[in-house]
């Protein structure tokens, strides 16, 4: 065979091979609907641990009102509570606050754990993790659940 007759075959291999890969690749891809699915279950399985987390913190530091989370922000939980401060005959009232969410599906099919605090006023407590959902790592989430609601903790605790 002469090398103008390999040549053409060493290219037609090539292109079958990309064109295998490309079909893998869009077997591999997930349909929106499945992302939505797969969103919706994680955001469940989150939403019941941050719920768990929080309603502790809130048994641990008496005065915390515990609410549940669900609008257009995304799905969890909330503590907050007001304490009231009186220095030389001033009168000061002092809000605290916790809020660990799941943000909504969205077009970049990513898994978003949001946190937002306050303690005493000082809004000073903000965290965000956000995974692609096809290799989100439910486990990595809990833990940072946790983590944030410690952290919390200790900074509302040492104030």
């Amino acid at each position: 065979m002469d090398f103008k007759r390999r040549l053409q075959k060493a290219a037609e291999r090539g292109e079958q091979a990309r064109e295998e890969r490309a079909k893998e690749a869009a077997a591999k891809a997930l349909s929106e609907e499945e992302y939505r699915r797969l969103h919706s279950s994680y955001r469940l399985e989150l939403a019941d641990h941050i719920e768990s987390c929080v309603k502790q913190l809130a048994e641990n530091f008496p005065g915390f009102k515990y609410e549940a989370v669900v609008s257009e922000k995304g799905w969890g939980a909330a503590v907050h509570r007001d304490d009231l401060s009186l220095k030389r005959g001033k009168r000061d009232n002092l809000f605290s606050r916790l809020e660990l969410t799941i943000s909504p599906f969205n077009k970049y099919h990513v898994l978003d754990l949001v946190a937002k605090g306050a303690v005493r006023n000082k809004e000073n407590f903000t965290r965000n993790h956000f995974q692609k959902l096809n290799d989100a790592d439910l486990d990595s989430f809990r833990e940072l659940v946790e983590l944030w609601t410690l952290d919390y903790a200790e900074e509302f605790a040492g104030s």
